[in-house]
C-alpha cells in the first residue's frame, strides 16, 4: 500500500481530525514530507470532484462529505448514541443475560426508553422472561464495538481487560463513552493551564438534567475539596479534589492532570506559577508586622508567605467573618480576606493571587498607620 493510500484509509476509519504528527507515524516519514503527501491528496479529491472532500484545520484533517451531498445521505449516517444510552447499554452488556426490571432498577425509569431505542437498532435482543423480558446483546453489539464474537463472556472479559489496562478505569470509561475530564466551574482553567482539549464543565454539586447528562460522559471529575461525599451520589466515576487556597493546591492538581493533556504546557505554567508565588514571597519580606490567622486557610497563606504569626498580631480573617471556632470578624477589628465565593474571576492563577495581594497590601497598610501614630 503506498503512502497516499495509507492515508487515505486513515482519515476515513478515523470519521474524525487526525493530526499530522499521527499521519507521520502512520507512513513513518517526517512530518514536513507528510504533509506533501496529504497536500497532494487533497488536491485529488478536488480534481476528482468527489462526493466527499478533505479539509485542513491547520496540521489536522479531516474526511468529510461536501456540504452539497449531506442532507441526501443524512438518513444512511448512523445515529451516534448519547451517554446515557452507552450507559445502559454497557449494564447489559456486562450482566447480561439480565432482566430488563433489573437495568430499570439500576440506571431509573429512563431505561424503559433507552432499552426500546437499543432493541430499534439491533443492539440488543429481548425475550419474554415471566413479567418482565430477559436482555441479551446481538451480532451487531459485537460489530459495534469491534469485538470478535457476541459471546456474553467474551464481552465481560473485554471489560475487564480494559478495567486492567495501564490507563485502568478511563480505559473502561472510554470503551463504554465516558471520554472527557470533567471541571466543577471554579476549576474550569485547570484544563487550558494543563493543555487539556476533551473536557466538560459541569455544576456538580447541585446539578440540573441537563448536568446529570454530562456527568455520563466523564470519567474523571475535579471538584473542591470536601465535596467527595455530596458529588458521589450523582457521579460513580473517578472524582478528584482539588484545592486553591495555595499556589502550591494549584500545582499539586496540575501534577495529577498534566498526562491527561499536553506535558509541555503544564510543566511551563507549573514553573510560572512557582515564580510568582516567589515574586510574593519577596514583597512579604519586607513586612515585619506579625499576623493572628483566625483560619486554617489564612494560616497556610500565611506560612506560603514566610509572615510571622503570633496570638498578638494582626487578625486576619477570611471575608465571610467567621474564625475557625465560630467567633464572628469584622473588618473593624481584623483584615479580611476574599474567599472564592466572593472573587469574580475565573483563572484560579488570579483567584489564588487576589488572597496573596489582600494580605500582603492590607498588613502593609496596617504596618504604615502603626509607624505613623
Amino acid at each position: 500500500m503506498s503512502d497516499k493510500n495509507a492515508i487515505e484509509a486513515a482519515l476515513f476509519a478515523a470519521g474524525e481530525a487526525v493530526g499530522l504528527d499521527g499521519l507521520a507515524k502512520l507512513v513513518g516519514k517526517k512530518p514536513k514530507t507528510t504533509l506533501k503527501i496529504v497536500e497532494e491528496l487533497i488536491r485529488d479529491y478536488e480534481e476528482r470532484n468527489a462526493g466527499l472532500e478533505i479539509i485542513d484545520l491547520g496540521k489536522r484533517y479531516v474526511m468529510q462529505v461536501k456540504p452539497a451531498y449531506s442532507e441526501k445521505v443524512r438518513s444512511f449516517a448512523p445515529k451516534e448514541m448519547t451517554a446515557p444510552l452507552l450507559r445502559t447499554l454497557s449494564m447489559i452488556a456486562y450482566h447480561q443475560p439480565v432482566l430488563q426490571s433489573d437495568i430499570v432498577d439500576l440506571r431509573g425509569n429512563t431505561a424503559y426508553e433507552h432499552i426500546k431505542e437499543l432493541i430499534g437498532r439491533g443492539l440488543v435482543k429481548a425475550t419474554p422472561e415471566g413479567r418482565s423480558k430477559l436482555l441479551t446483546t446481538t451480532p451487531l453489539f459485537a460489530d459495534y464495538f469491534n469485538l470478535e464474537e457476541n459471546n456474553p463472556e467474551a464481552i465481560r472479559k473485554k471489560i475487564m481487560e480494559l478495567s486492567r489496562e495501564q490507563s485502568g478505569k478511563e480505559g473502561l470509561d472510554r470503551w463504554l463513552g465516558r471520554r472527557f475530564i470533567g471541571f466543577t466551574p471554579m476549576y474550569k482553567s485547570l484544563a487550558d493551564l494543563c493543555g487539556i482539549k476533551e473536557f466538560k464543565v459541569v455544576d456538580a454539586y447541585n446539578p440540573t438534567e441537563e448536568d446529570l447528562d454530562t456527568l455520563d460522559t466523564i470519567f474523571k471529575l475535579i471538584v473542591s475539596k470536601g465535596y467527595r461525599e455530596k458529588v458521589s451520589a450523582n457521579y460513580a466515576g473517578e472524582i478528584i479534589e482539588a484545592g486553591s487556597t495555595t499556589f502550591d493546591d494549584i500545582i499539586a492538581i496540575m501534577e495529577i492532570l498534566k498526562d491527561s493533556g499536553d506535558p509541555h504546557i503544564a510543566e511551563q505554567n507549573i514553573s510560572h506559577i512557582r515564580e510568582l508565588r516567589e515574586e510574593y514571597v519577596s514583597k512579604a519580606m519586607t513586612i515585619s508586622l506579625k499576623a493572628n490567622p483566625t483560619t486554617e486557610m489564612i494560616s497556610r497563606i500565611l506560612n506560603d508567605l514566610h509572615i510571622g504569626i503570633s496570638p498578638e498580631g494582626a487578625k486576619i480573617s477570611p471575608d465571610y467573618g467567621t474564625g475557625s471556632n465560630g467567633e464572628i470578624v469584622d473588618s473593624e477589628s481584623a483584615l479580611l480576606v476574599p474567599t472564592h465565593k466572593s472573587i469574580d474571576v475565573d483563572n484560579i492563577i488570579e483567584r489564588v493571587s487576589i488572597k496573596y495581594e489582600s494580605i500582603i497590601n492590607g498588613l502593609k497598610n496596617m504596618e504604615e498607620k502603626k509607624n505613623s501614630t
